[in-house]
């Protein structure tokens, strides 16, 4: 678990790095922000695509495979998002690196192997935490390689600033890390027949809660990811910032997000229960997109970007963890690839909507459709605390495919 922390945080500071560079890349090739949004959907898209066959192949194959495998590919489409010189090759870039970042299944399922039903909060906490520090080093180093102009940022030195460290990612994996899912069970899940993605979904779908659950993670994803995709130009019509500015600030968010998914949500779910989580996080989000349009001071940007934070980074480790929770051990892999690939389609819907909506509505509107996207999934995630509280988990190996 230690070793799958460390390469995760590293991998993730090299995504971090792009984060605050891509909206203005983008706009550096005449892109609108409708297609700005876009180009932060195209990542999500091949996320998207990828997310149940890694998921699959990691059951059948191992979790270390893929990892490295993904890996390798991260540094080459890194490399290539360094060298882009059009638009069409930002899009292909973005690509290629979504579709190996499908690879964040096979460590949601890593951690499911390592850990007993009672902690499992606690480490899918320990993967959101890693996340966090992607998002607190990454968008700092990033906007400090790019620079504070976004009229003459540096596009080149954060590309292969993260190529280098997913690279350290793959070195790491390859001296360290250990298989987490046994001969046994690799060799009886290879005697399956792969599904297609239409009956992973159905499958997913028909168990208790999980299909609920999947629902409200696509919903929270959908709004935080608009938020992501559009702030940075939203604070450059705002504030007048560039990448420098808006790394920072994305770092203090994954700040945020670090402390309260490593040492906070595991404690609280003992003490509330996941699906009390929900409700509070979803609650939070809310507020905190709601506020970002009334804020023309640094002050109250920063409360509702910490309170935006807060929520998302409780939320999600939560919904994890829940829906880890209704399935058995045998088809962890699957499930969390079908729930990541629901996530990461909501991450394709989230931009290129909130995109649109900023092209045609003005720059506040991402931001009042996300806070009425959460309001409703505070009100649904309420109304279902009884039989998501009551709801037993499974304790032994599922072996009975619906």
């Amino acid at each position: 678990m230690p070793i799958l922390f460390l390469i995760v945080v590293v991998d993730l500071i090299g995504f971090g790095v792009i984060i605050p560079l891509l909206p203005f890349y983008g706009e550096f090739f005449q892109a609108a922000p409708a297609t700005v949004g876009l180009i932060m959907a195209t990542y999500s898209g091949a996320q998207f695509l990828a997310a149940p066959f890694w998921g699959r192949l990691s059951d059948r194959i191992g979790r270390r495979p893929v990892l490295l495998i993904s890996l390798a590919g991260a540094v080459a489409a890194y490399v290539w998002l360094g060298f882009a010189q059009s638009l069409w090759t930002l899009f292909a870039a973005r690509a290629l690196g979504g579709f190996m970042a499908g690879n964040i299944s096979t460590a949601f399922a890593y951690v499911a192997d390592v850990t007993t039903r009672e902690n499992r909060a606690r480490g899918m906490g320990m993967i959101g935490a890693a996340f966090g520090l992607g998002f607190i080093i990454g968008p700092a180093v990033g906007g400090l390689l790019a620079g504070p102009d976004p009229m003459n940022a540096d596009y080149q030195s954060p590309a292969f600033a993260a190529a280098g460290l997913s690279a350290l990612a793959l070195v790491l994996g390859l001296l360290f890390l250990k298989e987490s899912l046994s001969p046994e069970i690799r060799q009886r899940l290879a005697k399956k027949p792969i599904e297609t993605r239409r009956r992973q979904f159905r499958n997913a779908l028909a168990r208790p809660n999980v299909g609920f659950l999947i629902l409200l993670s696509f919903m929270a994803t959908f709004a935080f990811a608009g938020l992501e995709a559009t702030f940075a130009m939203w604070s450059r019509r705002q504030f007048g910032w560039g990448p420098e500015q808006n790394g920072y600030l994305f770092a203090l968010v994954g700040i945020l997000g670090a402390l309260v998914q490593g040492g906070l949500v595991g404690r609280l779910a003992k003490r509330f229960g996941e699906a009390r989580l929900i409700v509070q996080g979803a609650g939070a989000l809310c507020l905190g997109v709601a506020l970002i349009p009334f804020a023309d001071n640094l002050v109250l940007l920063l409360v509702a970007m910490i309170i935006a934070a807060y929520g998302f980074s409780i939320i999600s480790p939560a919904l994890n963890s829940l829906i880890s929770l209704q399935v058995g051990d045998d088809v962890q892999g699957s499930i969390m690839g079908v729930t990541r690939s629901a996530t990461t389609l909501a991450r394709v819907a989230g931009p290129a909507f909130a995109g649109g909506i900023f092209a045609m509505l003005g720059k506040d509107w991402p931001y009042y459709a996300g806070a009425l996207v959460m309001a409703t999934v505070t009100v649904m995630a309420w109304r279902a605390l009884p039989r998501l509280t009551d709801a037993p988990s499974k304790d032994v190996i599922d072996t009975n495919e619906p």
